[in-house]
């Protein structure tokens, strides 16, 4: 089994330059110049040498006072990471969770830690949708659930899960549902199921 012990510092630069998923749990690199760690793996860009230091583990990495980097997410005590998983995890968390907040594609990025690009680029490759309209169909599923279990009219409703306007909301309604909100409550009230409000 490979130890930090065993590895030279050039071995350990060489790992880092090549992004080698063979060395993560072995060592990490930190980098003086934006006081992050990462794991060899790390696909971030290639620090210049003299920026670099090693070492054992996290908590040591930590303990110098570098925080993880939110891209390959050194602090997990998993040996394999696919970043891309977690990414997708934490943007859908996101914006499961902040719905009914105005948020733009760069927001969501940023708060993710990626850019708007890359973002938008694994969202639609792991879902087939893009943030945007992974985004419009949560709020969509919330207005269904306030149509059919409260007596709010449309408008609060459209505004409450966060769109910005009224012709959004009945355009991303109907583009979801095939109703207008009003349709949808007067079809679904007093005969919905769970699966309904898919």
């Amino acid at each position: 089994m490979m130890s930090v012990n065993n590895l030279s510092k050039a071995t350990m630069w060489q790992a880092t330059t090549a992004c080698d998923p063979a060395y993560d749990g072995v060592f990490y690199y930190a980098v003086k110049t934006t006081g992050i760690f990462c794991r060899p793996s790390c696909k971030s860009k290639v620090p210049n040498r003299e920026n670099v230091a090693f070492f054992s583990n996290a908590d040591k990495a930590k303990t110098a006072g570098y925080r993880p980097c939110k891209r390959c997410r050194p602090d997990l005590s998993i040996k394999n990471y696919d970043p891309l998983e977690f990414i997708l995890e934490d943007t859908m968390q996101l914006i499961e969770s902040n719905y009914d907040e105005k948020m733009s594609l760069h927001e969501i990025a940023s708060r993710i830690g990626v850019s708007r690009f890359h973002l938008n680029r694994i969202f639609k490759e792991k879902t087939g949708c893009t943030p945007r309209i992974y985004l419009e169909k949560v709020r969509v599923k919330k207005a269904k659930e306030l149509l059919l279990t409260t007596a709010f009219n449309n408008t609060e409703i459209g505004y409450q899960v966060g769109f910005q306007s009224m012709s959004s909301f009945y355009h991303a309604f109907k583009r979801n549902t095939g109703l207008s909100p009003s349709q949808f409550r007067a079809y679904y009230s007093g005969n919905t199921t769970s699966q309904e409000l898919e």
